[in-house]
């Protein structure tokens, strides 16, 4: 990274997306495994914690999750919802106590919930975005992040989705036209600056 794109402890925060029970495990992602996301997520979370940058976690409330006519749902509308536990953390994530904990009942992570008033009270400027799914909760909670002014920067290794071919045309195409693409190292080495 340029010396002019370093983070600023004081100002930047890491919001990751989705590491919970009922996703992390799912057999489908790609490039890279749930257990992969979150291993990263975990390491990407205590460099944040060591300069004093704060770490949000963001889980998507299954069992409630906005239902709207479409073409192509997700899960099918007749079944049962998936139980509480789905919602829950990856034991494996990295969450502590003292890190942000949202829940959202959407893609994105600010519609809804108290993330930007829980940013801005804080000071922060620029979110660093990982999780699961690329195109999905993260390309969500991205667009909005710009909407509200803020920084993005999007940690590639740190996030996955369904197919490597969306994955790829995510952070190729559409990530930096919204913020900057970096890896897991090159964040962690912004951070230690």
């Amino acid at each position: 990274m340029e010396s002019s794109k370093l983070f600023d402890p004081a100002t930047v925060a890491l919001v990751l997306i989705d590491l919970q029970q009922g996703i992390v495990p799912l057999p489908i992602l790609a490039p890279y495994s749930g257990q992969a996301i979150v291993q990263r997520a975990a390491e990407l979370a205590a460099a944040f914690r060591a300069v004093g940058s704060p770490v949000i976690y963001v889980r998507v409330d299954m069992g409630a999750i906005l239902a709207l006519p479409v073409d192509g749902p997700m899960r099918d509308p007749a079944a049962p919802p998936p139980p509480p536990s789905a919602s829950e953390l990856a034991p494996d994530c990295g969450y502590q106590v003292g890190d942000g904990l949202v829940t959202k009942r959407q893609w994105g992570a600010f519609h809804g919930t108290d993330l930007d008033q829980l940013l801005r009270r804080q000071g922060i400027r620029t979110v660093v975005l990982g999780g699961i799914a690329t195109n999905f909760g993260v390309e969500s909670t991205a667009r909005s992040a710009t909407d509200l002014g803020y920084g993005v920067v999007f940690v590639e290794d740190a996030m996955t989705t369904v197919s490597s071919e969306l994955h790829a045309f995510a952070v190729q195409q559409l990530f930096p036209l919204m913020g900057r693409v970096r890896s897991a190292a090159e964040v962690a080495a912004g951070l230690r600056r």
